[in-house]
């Protein structure tokens, strides 16, 4: 393996200046060198088309049907290669090039009557990987000739950066899941309770696994996230997060990730060997520094749940009053160890430290102001987080298949928790999405409040250490949106995150949920970190081998893998 690498290193020194397009006789070669899986894509409705990427085609009756069917289901979605969970990022959306259905209504058949399927943003060809080797291959491959790549696993992306290129490099399959009471870090001498994740394996598979063993592992609210990932490398955050820290905290001082770097080497990296990349991989984000192939968390015991479930019907009358009642009880229930998702008109909350009879206390102001609106209200106790994601996630996560575009900005503590003023403020700012718009905030109560941080130990924005919610919301667009529509509904989340940086401007986002043409990106999402960050990327991927839409080092918007992203400036 170390030899293999070794003749890629040196491959890599006299890389070719320019792409050069494969011949048949090469992609056969790297289809066998990857035993049989390198296959070529089509998008995931293309069986309900007469038209495919300006040809005939059959339309399979039988196939479609079933497409059909799991259109806006995330499982169907994570286990096909050319699905992402927001499908725009299948489309070229600068050309309106697409093959979508009605996700609203994904049997209706004007949604491929009269209309082409184009391939879109979805890389012609992929390679199923099974192991490092395949990797390896990939990158001798893409250093031969010159084509541009990417790195996909469920398709949870919000901005595209697991879309475009001639090849793909589909990570859904390495599923390995272990778990070790004393695992011991490569290089170091003290063990800890560890959860070691292969890169596809979805938090549906790691919940349920980590219930089988009587652990509990901090991680996504959704079935279909990768936890070793996009999610995990930029951070990812938890309702667990405000006592038990982020994804990359929960890898931070102990543990460790497994990672083929972009000169062909597969390298253990944690704290004792490759420290400076183990460093990046803490929040600098995936497709970026190399092809992770697994990751190792820290794990905690099996715990009960204290759950506040309160909703009600929204109205024009009643949505100010709940989110006053949420910005002035957010601070003590931080200090509490709560977290969870809220909204105008709904909360989802879990403690894990409270009692039962505690937790009725605290949210007691939230349940009487829900059943004066005659919503409804439970506070109860929970076994396991295994028990509430099944009983609460599964309904109330994302939805799928639709075309929706994200923002978000992280609030701080101060003032926006600890000064009336900025109260006020910060409510005014929920309420003027609501009227201007008809956006409703989604508050994440998920920063690492009480978590007990070693400063510089990760390389997300500083951001997230000092603030108690993140506000993010969404706009959703229909599957056959014309340019002009599109461009007004990018305006729209354009306007409210330019609102959210006037409020706290000197704040930052979460990289994987902020809007897709945030202004000044290397600063929102890094802070301070990323001049070091961007170091880092020169130092393993000194020829630009993998590029993505406002990562660490990205080449820019006029690069021409990114010409079917919308012409939008981001000097607004």
């Amino acid at each position: 393996m170390f030899l293999l690498g070794i003749a890629i290193q040196s491959l890599l020194l006299r890389r070719v200046a320019a792409s050069v397009i494969p011949s048949d006789a090469q992609w056969a070669e790297l289809n066998q060198t990857v035993g049989g899986r390198l296959y070529t894509s089509l998008p995931l409705a293309a069986s309900c088309f007469s038209t495919v990427n300006g040809l005939p085609s059959t339309p399979n009756a039988t196939e479609c049907a079933l497409v059909q069917q799991g259109y806006t289901q995330p499982d169907f979605r994570s286990t096909h290669y050319s699905a992402h969970m927001m499908p725009q990022w299948e489309t070229c959306q600068s050309t309106v090039q697409r093959c979508l259905l009605n996700s609203n209504d994904p049997s209706d058949p004007t949604a491929w009557e009269d209309n082409e399927c184009w391939q879109g943003a979805i890389a012609s060809r992929y390679i199923d990987v099974r192991s490092e080797d395949d990797v390896l291959a990939a990158l001798s491959f893409v250093n031969d000739t010159g084509i541009q790549f990417s790195i996909k696993a469920s398709g949870h992306d919000y901005k595209g950066r697991s879309s475009f290129g001639s090849l793909s490099l589909w990570t859904r399959n390495l599923d390995s899941l272990n778990y070790s009471a004393v695992f011991l870090p490569e290089g170091g001498n003290e063990t800890y309770p560890a959860i070691t994740i292969g890169a596809g394996v979805p938090f549906e598979d790691v919940y349920a696994f980590a219930e089988e063993n009587n652990i509990t592992v901090v991680g996504g609210y959704h079935q279909t996230i990768a936890a070793s990932g996009g999610w995990v490398q930029a951070g990812g955050h938890s309702i667990l997060t405000p006592i038990y820290g982020l994804g990359v905290d929960r890898v931070a001082s102990t543990l460790q990730y497994k990672i083929v770097t972009l000169d062909g080497v597969l390298r253990t990296v944690n704290n004792f060997q490759n420290s400076d990349l183990f460093w990046a991989l803490r929040g600098g984000a995936g497709s970026t520094f190399g092809v992770v192939l697994e990751s190792t968390m820290l794990v905690e015991p099996q715990m009960s749940l204290r759950v506040a479930a309160i909703s009600f019907n929204q109205t024009a009358d009643n949505a100010r009053g709940f989110l006053e009642l949420l910005v002035n009880n957010s601070y003590k229930w931080g200090q509490e160890g709560w977290g969870g998702h809220m909204g105008p008109a709904s909360l989802i909350n879990v403690n894990p430290l409270l009692t039962l009879e505690e937790a009725q206390a605290s949210v007691q102001p939230i349940v009487d102001y829900a059943l004066a609106q005659n919503g409804t209200a439970v506070v109860e106790d929970l076994a396991s987080w295994q028990t509430f994601f099944a009983k609460y996630v599964e309904s109330a996560e994302a939805s799928v298949g639709v075309q929706t575009i994200l923002g978000s900005r992280l609030i701080p503590t101060d003032p926006f928790f600890t000064d009336d003023d900025g109260k006020e403020a910060l409510v005014d700012l929920m309420v003027k999405m609501v009227d201007t718009y008809a956006v409703n905030p989604y508050i994440i109560q998920g920063t690492p409040f009480l978590y007990n941080y070693t400063e510089g130990t990760t390389s997300v924005t500083p951001a997230w250490r000092n603030s108690l919610w993140q506000i993010g919301f969404h706009e959703n667009m229909l599957y056959n949106a014309t340019l002009e529509t599109m461009f007004a509904q990018y305006e729209i989340v354009n306007n409210i995150t330019s609102w959210m940086r006037e409020l706290a401007p000197d704040s930052g986002a979460y990289f994987n949920e902020a809007n897709p043409y945030e202004p000044d990106h290397e600063v929102t999402f890094w802070g301070d970190n990323y001049p070091a960050l961007l170091e880092l990327k020169n130092k393993y991927d000194p020829f630009k081998l993998l590029d993505c839409w406002m990562c660490v080092g990205w080449q820019g918007p006029a690069d021409e893998r990114y010409s079917c992203y919308l012409n939008i400036s981001t000097d607004y």
